[in-house]
C-alpha cells in the first residue's frame, strides 16, 4: 500500500555526514584551504582506489578531460568521436580545444553508442574517442578496443605523446562511474585515461570536483604527464603554493599561458572522509537498485542492468524506460510523481535536441535511437539518504500515477 502521509524525496542530495563536517572544518583551521597537503593526499588514495599509478584532482570532470585533449595535443583540425547520448560535457570540451565534434547515435535499446557507427565515423581525423560510462555502467571496452586497433592505419599522429599511443585514444567520460568495475578491472583502469566528476549529485562528492587517471601500460612517463596537468591547471607556473612555501623558494616560472582549474584542500578534505565509507556507499546503492528492480521490471518497465557476472556499475542513476509511452506522457508521469512529493528527472536529452548543437549543425533526426531511449525515460531517485520505506514509497507512487497516465 501507498503510504498515506505525503513524502518529500528529493533527487540527489549529498551524503554528508559529521566527519566530512570536521575534516573540512579542520582543514579551515589548518592554514591550507587552496591545492595543499589534503589534495595530494586525496589524489594519491584515488590511485591506490583505482589501481593507478597517478591521480590528478581537478575542479570538475569537464576541466579533466579538456585538459587531457589539450595535453595530448587534440585541437584544430582533428576530429573527437562521443555519443549523441550524453551531458553537454563531453562534447563541449571537444568545442573548448578547437576540434570537431563527431556525435554518434546509440545502438537500439541501448544507452550506449553504437559500435558499427562508432567504426564507420573513425577518420584520419580522428584522434579521440570519448565513450560514456553512464549511470555508472562502464561501456563495452571489448570492442571499443577492437575498432580502434582495426582502424590503426587511419591514425595520424601529430606529436611525440599520440606516438606513443598510435593509434585513436580512448578518453572516458566517467563522470558516473567511479568505483565501477568490468572483468576485474576497476574503472580507470581499462580507458587509456579516465574522468570523473566528484559534482554534488555523485555517488563520491568533493561539492564540486574531479579527476582524472590514466593507464600504466603505454610507456607514458607518470612525472612528467602529472607535471603537465600541474601546469595547465594552475596558469601554467612551474610551482604550485604548496611548494612556494619552502625556505626561499618563492621564485617561479610561467611555462604556459594555462588554465585554473585546480582542486581546493576545502574540497578534498570531503573526497578524504567519503572515500573512507564509500565502499557502504556503493553498497547500499546497488541495494536500492535490486528493490526497484524488484517491483518494477515484472511491471514491464525496463531499466539498465547494473550488475552481472562479469560487471558491477557504480549504482550513479536508476534509468527506467515506460514502453510504449510518448514524451508528453513521460513528463506528465514526472509531474504526477513531483505533486505525490517524489523527484524524477531526465537522463538525457540528446544532445542534438539542443540549441547549441542544432548551430553546429546537428540534426536529431539522424539519431533515431538516442531520440527514442529519451523519449520514454524516466530516472527515480537514486542516493544513500533513501530509506527502504522511501524506495517503496516510490515503486508505489510510479505504480499508482502509471495506472493514471495509460488508464487515462
Amino acid at each position: 500500500m501507498i503510504d498515506t502521509e505525503l513524502r518529500n524525496i528529493p533527487f540527489s542530495p549529498p551524503d554528508i555526514t559529521d566527519a566530512e563536517i570536521e575534516e573540512v572544518i579542520k582543514a579551515m583551521k589548518s592554514g591550507w584551504i587552496t591545492t595543499g597537503p589534503r589534495t595530494k593526499e586525496l589524489e594519491k588514495r584515488i590511485a591506490e582506489y583505482v589501481g593507478t599509478n597517478k591521480a590528478v584532482c581537478l575542479n570538475s570532470a569537464t576541466a579533466a578531460m579538456e585538459l587531457t585533449l589539450r595535453i595530448l595535443g587534440i585541437g584544430p583540425g582533428d576530429e573527437v568521436i562521443t555519443s549523441a547520448y550524453t551531458y553537454t560535457a563531453s562534447a563541449s570540451v571537444i568545442e573548448h580545444v578547437g576540434a570537431k565534434i563527431v556525435l554518434v547515435d546509440t545502438a537500439p535499446d541501448s544507452f550506449e553508442m553504437d559500435y558499427v557507427k562508432l567504426a564507420d565515423a573513425i577518420t584520419e581525423k580522428t584522434k579521440a574517442i570519448i565513450p560514456v560510462d553512464i549511470a555508472g555502467k562502464m561501456c563495452d571496452y571489448d570492442t571499443i578496443f577492437e575498432i580502434v586497433e582495426s582502424k590503426k592505419d587511419l591514425f595520424k599522429p601529430s606529436n611525440e605523446l599520440q606516438w606513443l599511443f598510435n593509434r585513436v585514444i580512448v578518453m572516458t567520460d566517467a563522470a558516473h562511474a567511479f568505483g565501477a568495475e568490468r572483468k576485474g578491472m576497476k574503472c580507470g583502469q581499462v580507458a587509456d585515461f579516465t574522468c570523473f566528476s566528484f559534482h554534488a549529485v555523485k555517488n563520491f562528492t568533493t561539492a564540486e570536483g574531479g579527476a582524472v587517471v590514466w593507464r600504466n601500460d603505454h610507456g607514458l612517463d607518470d612525472e612528467w604527464l602529472y607535471k603537465q596537468f600541474m601546469l595547465y591547471s594552475l596558469h601554467g607556473q612551474s610551482k604550485d603554493a604548496l611548494a612556494k612555501t619552502q625556505k626561499g623558494a618563492w621564485e617561479y616560472d610561467i611555462v604556459y599561458p594555462a588554465y585554473k582549474c585546480n582542486m581546493t584542500d576545502i574540497m578534498a578534505s570531503i573526497g578524504l572522509i567519503q572515500l573512507n565509507r564509500y565502499e557502504g556507499l556503493l553498497e547500499r546503492r546497488r541495494e536500492i537498485i535490486e528493490m526497484y528492480d524488484e517491483v518494477l521490471l515484472p511491471l514491464g518497465i525496463q531499466s539498465l542492468q547494473h550488475y552481472g557476472e562479469d560487471f558491477s556499475s557504480s549504482g550513479h542513476l536508476y534509468l527506467a524506460r515506460v514502453p510504449e509511452i510518448t514524451e508528453e506522457k513521460r513528463n506528465e508521469i514526472i509531474i504526477k510523481m513531483a505533486e505525490a512529493g517524489v523527484a524524477c528527472n531526465v537522463h538525457y536529452k540528446p544532445l542534438p535536441m539542443f540549441t547549441a548543437y542544432m548551430n553546429l549543425g546537428f540534426d536529431i533526426k539522424d539519431y533515431p535511437n538516442a531520440h527514442k531511449q529519451y523519449t520514454n525515460e524516466i530516472t527515480l531517485p537514486l542516493h544513500t539518504l533513501l530509506s527502504d520505506e522511501d524506495v517503496n514509497y516510490v515503486v508505489q507512487s510510479l505504480k499508482k500515477v502509471l495506472n493514471e497516465v495509460q488508464g487515462g
